[in-house]
């Protein structure tokens, strides 16, 4: 009887340590489900966070991109060179020598603006000795101070007529067939039929619209304190038919050379139009940058208007092309024909900006700060080349002995990194490695572009205008907008180019 107690006791026991190993299981799997999905939270949060402090940043912070040297702080790449090529010695350090810039003088402020001298005269009281009576003697003047003076923009109407001449013979005679005996001179053509636009006008309401951002709105708050009630309307067609009959000429003749370069850039930004045929007023339009690379010729600038991002747009545009295209990541630039691109370093660096974290801008063991650094250093070594002049095929050769090691370096590096899933830095890592090909073709010429900035500097005043005007009306608006614009660059990078209205 005992034994039997005993045993089922035993077996009590085992059943009880069954049950418990049972619960010690389950209680691992919820434990390790529960710390995963802490983890999981907490991977959530941060994310969170550094996209609150992403965003605060954009917000409230700067918008310079400049990196700080600190004195005395520690290099990335006094390692990361030496191992990438050994065989190079250290650079010499080159000291640069500061020279205060002089000071501006008060002429050269006003220097080539027309100028006159007024002299104040002497009173009726003072020209006459106070003591004696005699008649003062002008002997000279001295000078005062400089002021400048300033002529608001004013208008006029001018009234055309011809002369109308007759022949006192002629007239007087109708036996003379086919003479009548009277002749007018020929009166030139109109800047747009049956309006008073003038070259002038028109010149002046796009000037202020595509150089000073200032909407047709606010123009037709200006005329109307010059008495002219010139209305907004009005001044659109004016623009689109200038556009349409003068510019777009010219702008097809730029079209077709910049098609025949080597290299070229390419950006493109949101616009609203508002009467585009089955689309919504609030659907996002494009204005697209196309523009020539820096080949050393003369810039070519042109923007083009389309409905869409879609990537026949860009194919369209370029048919023909056969080069090197410097652009930022968009896929819709991907296989083109003919064209090889390159991607754009400044677009990469922004991508590490904004993955480090707060407060730890200049923190070198945090990994998106390493990734700003290499690209500081690229950076680096091509403003050097420019401040030393070299030629295209010396810009090469710099490059692959300079850059290249710092590039092996860096693709090394970005290939141990293990980024937080949906973190910023891994968007900065993915990006890279998905254009890691494109990144590297700017080595292949010394024409290529290391950036896509002079694009971006291109299409900065399309962007800044676009806050005022907010939107185009119609299609046709878009379109003389893009043509306007086009002109409006070529002439501010080709300065010896003077463009006028010529009906």
């Amino acid at each position: 009887m005992a034994r039997a107690a005993k045993d089922s006791r035993i077996m009590e026991m085992k059943d009880t340590i069954s049950q418990l190993n049972t619960v010690i299981n389950s209680q691992n799997e919820l434990i390790k489900s529960l710390q995963d999905t802490v983890r999981g939270c907490n991977e959530t949060i941060a994310n969170l966070q550094e996209q609150i402090d992403y965003l605060t940043k954009k917000l409230f912070g700067t918008s310079s991109e400049k990196s700080k040297d600190i004195s005395g702080q520690l290099s990335l790449f006094n390692e990361a060179e030496q191992e990438a090529a050994p065989e190079e010695g250290p650079e010499p350090a080159v000291i640069r020598e500061h020279t205060r810039k002089a000071k501006r003088k008060q002429s050269d402020t006003f220097k080539g603006v027309p100028s006159e001298d007024v002299v104040i005269p002497l009173s009726d009281d003072q020209r006459h000795c106070p003591d004696c009576g005699a008649e003062m003697e002008v002997i000279g003047r001295e000078f005062v101070r400089q002021e400048f003076h300033f002529t608001p923009a004013r208008g006029k109407v001018v009234n055309i007529y011809v002369e109308t001449a007759k022949c006192p013979v002629c007239a007087e005679n109708p036996e003379m067939e086919g003479v009548t005996g009277f002749v007018k001179p020929e009166v030139p053509a109109p800047l747009i039929p049956y309006s008073y636009a003038t070259p002038s006008a028109a010149a002046w309401v796009m000037y202020q619209k595509y150089c000073n951002a200032m909407p047709l709105y606010r123009q037709e708050a200006d005329w109307k304190q010059l008495g002219v009630p010139l209305l907004r309307a009005t001044m659109a067609n004016w623009i689109i038919y200038c556009a349409t009959n003068y510019f777009a000429p010219l702008y097809d003749f730029f079209h077709k050379e910049l098609v025949l370069r080597k290299f070229a850039m390419a950006d493109e930004t949101r616009c609203q139009v508002l009467k585009e045929p089955g689309r919504e007023a609030e659907a996002d339009s494009f204005m697209w940058l196309f523009r020539s690379g820096e080949d050393g010729l003369e810039p070519i600038i042109l923007f083009k208007y389309t409905e869409t991002r879609a990537r026949f747009n860009a194919a369209e545009f370029l048919k023909g092309f056969q080069g090197y295209l410097e652009t930022d990541g968009y896929q819709g630039y991907n296989n083109l024909p003919g064209v090889k691109r390159c991607c754009c370093w400044a677009h990469l660096r922004r991508y590490f900006v904004d993955a480090v974290p707060k407060g730890r801008k200049e923190d070198l063991s945090e990994p998106a700060v390493q990734g700003v650094k290499y690209c500081d250093r690229l950076f680096d070594y091509e403003r050097r080349s420019k401040e030393l002049d070299h030629s295209y095929e010396q810009r090469k050769e710099w490059r692959l002995q300079k850059e290249k090691p710092v590039l092996d370096a860096f693709w090394d590096w970005i290939s141990k990194q293990n980024p937080r899933k949906g973190s910023r830095f891994e968007k900065a890592v993915n990006y890279a490695l998905n254009h890691k090909e494109e990144f590297m073709t700017y080595l292949e010429d010394g024409r290529c572009s290391f950036s896509n900035n002079p694009s971006e500097n291109s299409i900065r005043p399309f962007t800044l205008g676009r806050k005022n005007w907010l939107f185009s009306n119609t299609p046709k608006g878009a379109e003389a907008s893009a043509i306007v614009y086009t002109i409006v660059e070529m002439a501010k990078g080709i300065p010896h180019i003077t463009l006028f209205l010529i009906p």
